[in-house]
């Protein structure tokens, strides 16, 4: 597939629409996750064409990436919706970051015990590893 968003030789109103297999392709993410999104507010207005094809503009790809980006990081769901939700409002700037700092904390938590599992499984291994030395030295 042509990644038609760096592609010279298309005009602004070419590259600015992608078709919801595009737009899954770029960001690999499957159409049915795409439709998905939308249905419950994590990409809010997706343009459709007259037939009623899914015509994405930029804003909506930047809203597909951010769902894509939050929701690998483990944000949650419910939490993405409400910030969706009060973006397309105005005057929302902090109830929006109080969610950011609550998902954080939530993800630096997770981080914790995350990195506190990888240090005790390296000293597991470095354990075996110094155990098969001292039982086999032809392993060194």
């Amino acid at each position: 597939m042509l990644d038609l968003w760096y592609q010279q030789e298309f005009t602004v109103s070419e590259v600015l629409f992608m078709t919801i297999k595009e737009v899954s392709e770029k960001y690999d993410v499957s159409p049915d996750t795409i439709r998905y999104y939308e249905r419950i507010g994590l990409i809010p207005h997706v343009p459709r064409k007259e037939n009623g094809i899914r015509d994405f503009d930029e804003q909506a790809c930047g809203w597909v990436e951010f769902s894509k980006c939050m929701r690998s990081a483990g944000v949650q769901v419910e939490a993405l919706i409400e910030y969706v939700e009060l973006f397309l409002q105005e005057g929302t700037e902090a109830a929006r970051k109080e969610i950011l700092v609550e998902q954080r904390a939530r993800l630096q938590e997770q981080y914790d015990q995350l990195k506190a599992t990888m240090e005790r499984l390296d000293y597991k291994i470095a354990h075996y590893e110094e155990h098969m030395a001292k039982n086999c030295p032809s392993l060194k």
